[in-house]
């Protein structure tokens, strides 16, 4: 598909009609291998191996309700206290990271307030943290291990 500024792992992709598919270990079942996907499924194996987050703290495809309206965040990630820390917004690898993309992830975060926010392409990616005391947010030069998100969203 796309090479990614994310580590390689082991996908199981299976052929379905015209298309393709690729299991994703946290929902559980395969999903239309579309390029966003090819991101998340990267991003979130990067986050679980190489920084520490427990697969079973989370979510793929997590529903909020955002002006009455449904709207998916493509991965939030929890504490032990099932609160949500972190939202990642993903974009194919062919799309520019721009002001629309956070705008987009500044939404959602409206109704989830976490810490964290991140986005990426595959190629790029951006974390920030945000203060909410000082209404402030810092871009972070790389993106912390699970328990540095963990210490410091339980302030």
């Amino acid at each position: 598909m796309y090479d990614l500024n994310l580590p390689s792992f082991d996908t199981k992709i299976r052929k379905k009609g015209e298309g393709l598919e690729i299991f994703d270990p946290l929902r559980r079942k395969y999903v239309s291998l579309t390029p966003e996907e090819w991101v998340r499924q990267h991003f979130v194996h990067y986050l679980i191996s190489e920084k520490k987050f427990p697969a079973s703290l989370i979510a793929n495809e997590t529903a909020i309700r955002l002006n009455s309206l449904s709207r998916r965040c493509d991965t939030v990630v929890y504490n032990r206290k099932v609160e949500p820390v972190l939202i990642a917004e993903y974009k194919r690898p062919n799309v520019t990271i721009t002001q629309e993309v956070f705008d987009q992830i500044t939404r959602y975060n409206s109704v989830l307030r976490v810490p964290y926010i991140i986005v990426s392409n595959g190629l790029i990616h951006h974390c920030c943290r945000i203060d909410y005391e000082k209404q402030s947010y810092h871009y972070l030069t790389e993106i912390p291990d699970y328990n540095e998100i963990k210490m410091n969203s339980e302030k």
